[in-house]
């Protein structure tokens, strides 16, 4: 057995990554491709390993040499690279791949150890590696029969988005006989080329093969292998997280902030959203108008008020639509006069937004960081803000103080010269939801200093399109406010959402319903699990202690690398104490279940 490896592309996309040298040799985490292929190469005991080389192909020579970790490294160079695509590489080396068996392999990738033993210990001797389709997938699909024969390759021209779900991409990782490169590939080769040229690809060789009656080649589907091919620097980025060390990997994931589409089958139970409402066909209705919405000019901010106020019931002079509640929370803070009070742990994005010498905290003095109203009137009583700030559920506590214990906050702010913000962006998830918030003009009428803040990513389950909600009574705030952020500071999929919104609230309803049964029952289970103490929550999360002898740290690490789920280690936070806790947030019934068979299996 032998490898065959294309290293001759210029690899534009990568930019000033390939300015001076071949796309194998960008680093990822610090070691160069092909360095890691190599490695991964001698512990299959190979005869030789044949590298196609073309631009800097020198320096990738002199870089390697004759020998690397045991292995014997012979060159083909392709001098006209610029000029053809990969099958005129593969075409270079095509004696050298009669003349013993070989892994053909695509020198941009980087995938798993026990990739290659796939290949190797399978029994088919002609096997092209595939995965099921995802969205973050590019190039050459493949369509499999019930025996995993390969009877299509799917061009770009051809790829149908109406049948992903049949698709499968290459890995690009191949195993071909000797006697399937003599009989079948090289002989196809030579006359595509021939008769098409060689600016091609040489998958269009294997999609020829594919249709004859008896084309030997098969396909490999891999399980939870992890791979990526780094075309552009945004692969380059998603693989330096993909594949790094222990210490570097939770900084990678966590300072992405989102994104986690592009990962393989990950579950993200760090990001916190309403999984349920997207099952409404107002979903169906924003897909229908895609093109549309993406084409057209969003209507400005006096437009976008108007259809805020129709959502959400309060009038117009009292609410401002916002680029995500991230917005209108920058705005806030940034021009917040006076000193700020905060109970902690809490959501730190609106501490972060302050100077800390103008912060006045209060932390629960209890285990599961319960507080009350009267404990925040108590504290806040001796310890003056001007400002108080309330999260409500508290994220990542959970816990939630009734509507009615707010407006005698609220009265209490309004006597003690304190402005009451009020975050309910998980309000809609806490038991008799219908009754708990404080979008409503009478009362932010008779608390004119009262500020709500809602964030409709989380609880309509839409992040995507980036809305959240400001409301007061304060008209001067809210104008102040609306000149701050921009008049186009919506995009058309937020303001389409909120045109067509109200015929859908009983879905909203309905979602919020289901959202809370799973919730519970998710709870249950969670409490089952012995190395996790659970507090009660009224959000759509959980904070958990983690009992000895497990940590937080180790237990997420072991959540991602083991079983591909994204947790939150919650024991930096301020306000813990260095204490272990995770917030684990709640999805699907079949998600949920997924993260529970993990632990059950940790918990043994």
């Amino acid at each position: 057995m032998q490898a065959v490896i294309l290293a001759a592309g210029m690899g534009k996309r990568l930019g000033e990554y390939t300015k001076n040298n071949t796309k194998c040799m960008v680093p990822v985490n610090g070691t160069p491709l092909i360095d890691r292929t190599l490695n991964q190469l001698s512990k299959l005991g190979l005869t030789r390993v044949v590298i196609v080389v073309g631009y800097e192909g020198k320096k990738l020579m002199d870089y390697l040499g004759t020998e690397r970790n045991g292995l014997k490294i012979e060159y083909v160079n392709n001098p006209i690279y610029d000029k053809t695509n990969n099958i005129y590489s593969l075409a270079l080396a095509k004696e050298q791949l009669q003349e013993d068996d070989s892994l053909l392999i695509e020198s941009d990738l980087i995938f798993d150890d026990g990739m290659f033993n796939l290949l190797l210990d399978n029994p088919f001797p002609n096997l092209a590696l595939v995965a099921k389709y995802e969205t973050w997938m590019d190039g050459t699909m493949v369509k499999l029969d019930r025996e995993n024969n390969i009877v299509n390759f799917v061009t770009k021209a051809a790829f149908s988005y109406g049948e992903v779900g049949c698709y499968y991409k290459t890995v690009n990782i191949y195993k071909f006989s000797k006697e399937f490169s003599r009989t079948k590939y090289v002989p196809f080769l030579d006359a595509y080329c021939k008769a098409i040229g060689n600016n091609e690809y040489y998958e269009n060789v294997l999609r020829i093969i594919s249709f004859l009656s008896k084309s030997d080649l098969k396909a490999l589907p891999i399980t939870n292998e992890k791979w990526y091919e780094i075309d552009d620097k945004q692969d380059l980025d998603i693989a330096e997280a993909l594949f790094a060390e222990e210490k570097d990997i939770l900084r990678k994931y966590y300072g992405r902030y989102g994104g986690f589409w592009r990962f393989p089958k990950m579950l993200d139970y760090c990001y916190l959203v309403n999984p349920y409402f997207r099952n409404s066909r107002i979903i169906d209705e924003m897909n229908a108008n895609f093109r549309t919405l993406i084409g057209e000019y969003p209507s400005g901010m006096k437009v976008n008020t108007l259809l805020a106020s129709k959502c959400w019931g309060v009038k117009e002079e009292y609410v401002i639509p916002g680029n995500g509640a991230a917005e209108l929370i920058k705005a806030l803070m940034e021009d917040l006069p006076g000193t700020l009070g905060v109970t902690r742990p809490t959501f730190e994005e609106y501490p972060n937004r302050r100077n800390p010498e103008t912060l006045v905290t209060f932390v629960p003095k209890n285990a599961d960081y319960r507080y009350s109203a009267k404990d925040l009137m108590e504290f806040f009583g001796k310890n003056h803000a001007d400002n108080l700030l309330l999260i409500n559920p508290d994220n990542p506590s959970g816990n939630f103080i009734p509507k009615k214990d707010i407006l005698t906050l609220a009265e209490w702010c309004e006597k003690n010269g304190t402005r009451l913000i009020v975050d309910e962006s998980f309000v809609d998830f806490s038991h008799g939801y219908e009754d708990n918030s404080l979008l409503d003009d009478k009362i932010l009428e008779a608390h004119p200093h009262l500020v709500v803040m809602k964030s409709i990513s989380k609880s309509y389950g839409v992040p995507g399109i980036r809305l959240g909600i400001l409301c007061s009574a304060d008209k001067d705030l809210i104008a102040k406010m609306k000149k701050v952020v921009s008049i186009w500071n919506l995009n058309s999929f937020a303001e389409f959402f909120m045109q067509i919104y109200t015929k859908y609230e009983k879905d909203y309803n309905l979602a919020c319903e289901q959202f809370i049964e799973e919730r519970d029952a998710f709870g249950d289970e969670l409490r089952k699990i012995k190395f996790l103490r659970v507090m009660p929550s009224e959000a759509n999360y959980f904070l958990c202690e983690i009992l000895p002898p497990k940590n937080a740290n180790s237990l997420v690490l072991t959540m991602l690398k083991k079983y591909n789920i994204l947790t939150r280690d919650c024991s930096d936070k301020k306000g813990f104490d260095g204490k272990q806790y995770m917030r684990i947030a709640v999805r699907s019934h079949e998600d949920n279940a997924r993260l529970l068979k993990a632990f059950k299996e940790l918990d043994k």
